[in-house]
């Protein structure tokens, strides 16, 4: 890269770095970047209500990469209040293309998803805009049939972090054995999909039996595959 390009990236990094302050001025926003993402959050937005506040995310796809939150924000408001937005971001500070929106209940959520779907965002240049599956659970196949829920939840703790709970169906046939498979639900969509990378792809081995992983309700593209679920 050039002197002079170089100049003029430094020169764009500022103006937009200056919107961002003036968004934040504006909205008393607090304006947090981690882990790939840059989260633009309300004052009166608690991990509590967060958890509450099921269905009440949006995936915004289509986006240009040279689109942040002082474009994105004034759009999707327009719909209900938008209680945070995260957008994903390249190494590079441009964008992924693609950000989240978290409304105040799935009802303005909906709304959202009907009204700016395919709204163009800039002249010939359309955004989708469909519901975020706030998926929290996985499902294990193949588990060893002789392990109780205190065992897995011991195991699977050595592996994995954010387990809120396990479900385990006992046999029709004898009460004492598991019917091979399970659902581990995690605090969050975050934790799960961490938990999923981790495990996915290949199979995971748990005393000495391959077990395989999936969403336990499949996300757009990822189907739970036929001979997980005939385990």
């Amino acid at each position: 890269m050039s002197e002079e390009n170089r100049e003029e990236v430094f020169k764009e990094e500022c103006r937009v770095t200056v919107r961002l302050l003036e968004l934040m001025q504006d909205t008393h926003y607090e304006l947090v970047q981690i882990n790939g993402q840059r989260r633009l959050t309300a004052p009166d937005l608690t991990a509590e209500l967060k958890n509450q506040l099921k269905g009440a995310e949006v995936f915004i796809g289509g986006l240009p990469h040279d689109c942040y939150e002082d474009e994105i924000m004034p759009i999707v408001s327009r719909v209900g209040r938008v209680l945070e937005l995260r957008l994903m971001l390249n190494f590079s500070r441009s964008t992924r293309g693609y950000a989240f929106a978290l409304f105040e209940n799935a009802k303005v959520a909906k709304k959202a998803c009907e009204i700016l779907d395919g709204y163009a965002i800039r002249p010939g240049h359309k955004i989708g805009v469909v519901k975020s599956i706030d998926n929290c659970r996985l499902f294990f196949g193949g588990v060893p049939k002789d392990k109780t829920k205190e065992e897995f939840a011991e195991e699977l703790g050595k592996l994995l972090d954010g387990i809120s709970d396990i479900y385990l169906y006992p046999s029709i046939h004898d009460k004492n054995l598991n019917r091979g498979f399970l659902f581990v639900e995690f605090k969050d969509h975050r934790a799960a999909a961490m938990a999923r990378r981790q495990l996915v792809p290949g199979r995971v081995v748990l005393w000495d039996h391959e077990v395989a992983v999936d969403w336990a309700e499949p996300e757009p593209g990822h189907p739970v595959d036929g001979e997980i679920m005939d385990t």
